[in-house]
Protein backbone atom coordinates (compact mmCIF):
# COMPACT_ATOMS: atom_id res chain seq x y z
CA UNK A 1 0.00 0.00 0.00
CA UNK A 2 1.60 3.24 -1.31
CA UNK A 3 0.47 6.57 0.55
CA UNK A 4 0.60 9.90 -1.12
CA UNK A 5 2.76 12.44 0.21
CA UNK A 6 1.90 16.06 -0.79
CA UNK A 7 4.76 18.27 -2.15
CA UNK A 8 5.74 20.80 0.52
CA UNK A 9 4.33 24.41 0.11
CA UNK A 10 7.92 25.78 0.44
CA UNK A 11 10.09 23.46 -0.91
CA UNK A 12 13.93 24.65 -0.66
CA UNK A 13 16.03 21.00 -1.60
CA UNK A 14 19.41 21.18 -1.18
CA UNK A 15 21.35 18.58 -2.29
CA UNK A 16 24.17 16.49 0.29
CA UNK A 17 26.97 17.02 -2.28
CA UNK A 18 26.96 20.72 -2.10
CA UNK A 19 27.05 20.46 1.95
CA UNK A 20 30.32 18.09 2.09
CA UNK A 21 32.69 19.16 5.46
CA UNK A 22 32.03 22.86 4.30
CA UNK A 23 29.92 25.90 6.14
CA UNK A 24 27.11 26.60 3.52
CA UNK A 25 24.71 29.52 3.84
CA UNK A 26 21.50 30.16 2.64
CA UNK A 27 18.77 32.67 2.25
CA UNK A 28 15.24 31.78 1.87
CA UNK A 29 12.49 33.62 1.21
CA UNK A 30 8.71 31.83 0.49
CA UNK A 31 6.46 33.82 -2.21
CA UNK A 32 3.29 35.19 -2.54
CA UNK A 33 1.89 31.89 -3.73
CA UNK A 34 3.78 29.43 -1.40
CA UNK A 35 2.80 31.78 1.67
CA UNK A 36 -0.64 31.43 0.69
CA UNK A 37 -0.30 27.93 0.52
CA UNK A 38 1.26 27.64 3.67
CA UNK A 39 -1.10 29.17 5.70
CA UNK A 40 -4.14 27.36 4.23
CA UNK A 41 -2.20 24.53 6.07
CA UNK A 42 -1.80 26.16 9.11
CA UNK A 43 -5.38 27.30 9.04
CA UNK A 44 -3.44 31.41 9.19
CA UNK A 45 -5.64 33.90 7.56
CA UNK A 46 -2.47 35.20 5.69
CA UNK A 47 1.23 35.01 5.79
CA UNK A 48 3.06 37.98 4.86
CA UNK A 49 6.00 37.25 5.00
CA UNK A 50 8.51 33.99 5.84
CA UNK A 51 11.96 34.50 5.37
CA UNK A 52 15.06 32.30 7.28
CA UNK A 53 18.66 32.14 7.28
CA UNK A 54 19.88 29.05 7.81
CA UNK A 55 23.55 27.46 7.84
CA UNK A 56 24.70 24.54 7.02
CA UNK A 57 26.97 21.65 8.28
CA UNK A 58 27.77 18.38 8.37
CA UNK A 59 29.25 15.88 11.23
CA UNK A 60 29.23 12.57 12.41
CA UNK A 61 25.52 12.16 13.19
CA UNK A 62 23.93 13.91 9.67
CA UNK A 63 23.49 17.20 8.47
CA UNK A 64 23.21 20.46 11.21
CA UNK A 65 21.13 23.09 10.12
CA UNK A 66 21.27 26.54 12.65
CA UNK A 67 19.52 29.55 11.51
CA UNK A 68 16.75 31.86 12.27
CA UNK A 69 13.43 32.42 10.49
CA UNK A 70 11.00 35.55 10.56
CA UNK A 71 7.20 35.54 10.03
CA UNK A 72 4.69 37.62 10.13
CA UNK A 73 1.01 36.15 9.87
CA UNK A 74 -2.65 37.02 10.90
CA UNK A 75 -4.38 34.36 12.77
CA UNK A 76 -8.21 34.24 13.96
CA UNK A 77 -8.89 34.89 17.50
CA UNK A 78 -10.53 31.87 19.00
CA UNK A 79 -12.69 33.89 21.33
CA UNK A 80 -14.15 36.58 19.01
CA UNK A 81 -13.53 35.71 15.45
CA UNK A 82 -11.44 38.62 14.46
CA UNK A 83 -7.54 38.82 13.01
CA UNK A 84 -5.20 38.64 15.10
CA UNK A 85 -2.09 40.04 13.35
CA UNK A 86 1.62 38.62 15.19
CA UNK A 87 5.31 38.31 14.10
CA UNK A 88 7.66 35.44 14.72
CA UNK A 89 11.25 35.34 14.71
CA UNK A 90 12.86 32.30 16.22
CA UNK A 91 16.22 30.68 16.25
CA UNK A 92 16.33 27.20 15.02
CA UNK A 93 18.80 23.62 14.87
CA UNK A 94 17.85 21.16 12.87
CA UNK A 95 19.50 17.83 12.75
CA UNK A 96 18.92 15.70 9.07
CA UNK A 97 19.67 11.93 9.63
CA UNK A 98 19.21 9.65 6.87
CA UNK A 99 15.46 7.66 6.57
CA UNK A 100 17.06 4.23 6.81
CA UNK A 101 18.35 5.18 10.14
CA UNK A 102 14.94 5.15 11.16
CA UNK A 103 13.27 2.11 12.87
CA UNK A 104 9.17 2.51 13.10
CA UNK A 105 9.18 -0.55 15.76
CA UNK A 106 12.00 0.65 17.64
CA UNK A 107 12.39 2.00 21.30
CA UNK A 108 14.16 5.69 21.00
CA UNK A 109 15.08 7.47 24.28
CA UNK A 110 14.96 11.01 23.09
CA UNK A 111 17.18 14.22 24.23
CA UNK A 112 16.66 17.83 24.23
CA UNK A 113 18.96 17.67 21.02
CA UNK A 114 16.93 14.37 19.28
CA UNK A 115 13.29 16.46 19.59
CA UNK A 116 14.43 18.69 16.47
CA UNK A 117 15.16 15.86 13.57
CA UNK A 118 13.91 15.34 10.37
CA UNK A 119 14.66 12.84 8.14
CA UNK A 120 16.05 13.01 4.16
CA UNK A 121 16.01 10.60 1.69
CA UNK A 122 20.24 10.35 0.87
CA UNK A 123 20.24 12.89 -1.68
CA UNK A 124 18.88 15.99 -0.72
CA UNK A 125 17.17 17.92 2.46
CA UNK A 126 14.43 20.50 2.44
CA UNK A 127 15.44 23.71 4.10
CA UNK A 128 11.73 25.12 3.20
CA UNK A 129 9.98 22.41 4.66
CA UNK A 130 11.92 22.40 7.63
CA UNK A 131 11.11 26.22 8.33
CA UNK A 132 7.92 25.55 7.62
CA UNK A 133 7.79 22.55 10.32
CA UNK A 134 9.62 25.35 12.55
CA UNK A 135 7.05 27.93 11.91
CA UNK A 136 4.61 25.52 12.55
CA UNK A 137 5.22 24.76 16.09
CA UNK A 138 5.71 28.57 17.13
CA UNK A 139 1.92 29.27 16.08
CA UNK A 140 0.28 30.00 19.31
CA UNK A 141 -2.30 27.29 19.23
CA UNK A 142 -4.83 29.67 20.97
CA UNK A 143 -4.68 33.19 19.72
CA UNK A 144 -6.41 36.07 21.27
CA UNK A 145 -7.27 39.63 20.26
CA UNK A 146 -6.57 42.55 23.28
CA UNK A 147 -10.54 42.96 23.49
CA UNK A 148 -11.61 39.29 23.69
CA UNK A 149 -12.21 39.63 26.95
CA UNK A 150 -14.65 42.37 26.73
CA UNK A 151 -15.89 40.86 23.84
CA UNK A 152 -17.41 37.48 25.76
CA UNK A 153 -18.70 39.73 28.29
CA UNK A 154 -20.17 41.26 26.69
CA UNK A 155 -21.99 38.63 24.90
CA UNK A 156 -22.61 37.08 27.88
CA UNK A 157 -20.09 34.83 28.41
CA UNK A 158 -18.80 34.66 32.08
CA UNK A 159 -14.95 34.08 32.80
CA UNK A 160 -12.95 31.36 34.83
CA UNK A 161 -13.13 33.65 37.90
CA UNK A 162 -16.88 33.98 37.52
CA UNK A 163 -18.15 30.35 37.33
CA UNK A 164 -15.24 28.20 39.06
CA UNK A 165 -15.13 27.25 42.71
CA UNK A 166 -13.90 30.26 43.91
CA UNK A 167 -16.84 32.10 42.36
CA UNK A 168 -19.22 31.21 44.66
CA UNK A 169 -16.78 32.06 47.59
CA UNK A 170 -16.50 35.48 46.18
CA UNK A 171 -20.42 36.23 45.72
CA UNK A 172 -20.54 34.86 49.53
CA UNK A 173 -17.69 37.06 50.72
CA UNK A 174 -19.54 40.25 48.65
CA UNK A 175 -23.03 39.45 50.76
CA UNK A 176 -21.45 38.85 53.87
CA UNK A 177 -19.53 42.76 53.64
Amino acid sequence: MSVDIPEPEFSYAIPLSEIGGKLVSHQLAADAQQRAALAQRFDLRSLDRLTATVTLCSDDQGIVAKGTFDAALSQTCVASGIPVPATQSESFIIRFVPEQDYEPDAEIDLTMDDCDTMFHNGRIIDLGEAVAQTLALSIDPFPRSANADAILKAAGIKDATEVGPFAALAALRKGGD
